[in-house]
């Protein structure tokens, strides 16, 4: 056994709380109880040392405080003295350290399947009283983390579950069928493969929500305008094809970040528009420069949002009314992942209902 281990280990153990502060209270006790004896002593000491010849002194004084002799007296009220100091700090620190002593205890207590506890200090409102409401906070803040994730998880095993058994049931039927044709077999295998790619994109979808939500991994200067202009020369066919007509008014702005991450804010923005809008619609994008900030705003013609409704559009798997079973409808990521994406690079994000049906979104970026 390594020997400079176990010395260091000792080292650093320490006694408990209570014993320090007893020791504390009472060593600063005895230190002043033994100050005032000592001077006391001395100044009587130096009283009889100058009384005048034939002077009467008190017995008491003559007895206690004699200059050339040993005193009990002090010694015995001064031990007397400290264990009293003793005593009286050992129940001080411990009706001071009794509400930690009960918020380690019910801290230990809880865990990720009771949350909902709660330390609940009542006392003074004095540190310990906002440690233990610091605290309360702390684990709320948890409890709606680990339902959140938990919900996250749950709808994604829905998501992920859905095209398993659509192909599964594709491909059961076709075998079931010693009958079935190249050309029927071959159309299975077609919509399998659509299913697979389906399967595909949400596990890509996950992976950049949770790449976005651990922060950022490099940064560099990007162009925003670039980003954007590539965003939507790969998607004017699909564009074309809903009968959409597209609005650009870009303007060369710089913002820094990941480039990866930004390219998937302004895609799935783009994106989210695409699917959302109605035939015949129209689709606004810009990106300027506010305020010394980096902006890009889309906006886009579809059905009517209520204001209620938009907050809940950012949170995964969320979408409104029906969409959510339309073809090519998404699974309710995109807007998740923007709002991801903002907060790691510190970009403020606002999304507004139009009036006549569809949605404004802007993010702002920090200024370089």
């Amino acid at each position: 056994m390594n020997i400079r281990k176990v010395l260091t280990k000792d080292r650093i153990r320490r006694p408990p709380l209570r014993v320090q502060l007893t020791v504390l209270y009472a060593g600063l006790f005895v230190v002043v109880v033994a100050a005032v004896l000592g001077v006391s002593g001395l100044l009587v000491g130096h009283s009889v040392q100058v009384a005048p010849r034939g002077s009467k002194a008190s017995p008491v004084v003559q007895g206690f405080f004699a200059v050339h002799h040993f005193n009990v007296g002090p010694a015995i009220v001064g031990l007397i003295a400290g264990l009293v100091a003793l005593w009286l700090a050992w129940l001080i620190a411990g009706r001071f350290l009794r509400p930690l002593r009960d918020m380690n205890a019910t801290a230990k207590e809880i865990s990720a399947t009771n949350l909902h506890r709660r330390l609940g200090v009542d006392g003074p409102d004095d540190e310990l009283s906002e440690l233990g409401r610091t605290l309360d906070d702390l684990f709320g803040r948890l409890e709606a983390s680990f339902e959140s994730q938990r919900h996250f998880v749950a709808n994604a095993s829905h998501e992920l579950r859905t095209p398993l058994a659509g192909q599964r049931t594709l491909l059961q039927v076709a075998l079931a069928d010693p009958d079935a044709s190249s050309t029927e077999l071959r159309a299975a295998c077609e919509e399998a493969l659509q299913l697979g790619d389906q399967q595909e994109r949400l596990i890509d979808a996950l992976l950049t929500l949770a790449t976005s939500e651990r922060g950022l991994e490099e940064q560099e200067v990007l162009d925003l305008k670039e980003i954007t202009e590539n965003a939507l020369n790969s998607r004017l066919e699909e564009a074309e094809r809903r009968g959409l007509h597209i609005e650009a008014n870009l303007v060369k702005v710089q913002v820094v970040g990941d480039p990866r991450l930004v390219e998937s804010l302004v895609a799935n923005l783009v994106d989210n528009a695409l699917r959302h809008s109605l035939s015949g619609g129209s689709i606004e994008v810009a990106t300027r420069s506010v305020g010394g900030r980096a902006s890009f705003s889309i906006s886009n013609t579809g059905p009517v949002i209520r204001p209620e409704d938009v907050d809940r559009l950012f949170q995964p798997f969320q979408q409104i009314g029906a969409e959510r079973v339309r073809q090519g409808a998404g699974h309710g990521l995109g807007l998740a992942i923007v709002r991801a994406i903002s907060a790691a690079h510190g970009a403020t994000i606002t999304a507004r209902p139009r009036s006549g049906g569809g949605l404004d979104v802007e993010v702002a970026f920090t200024a370089n």
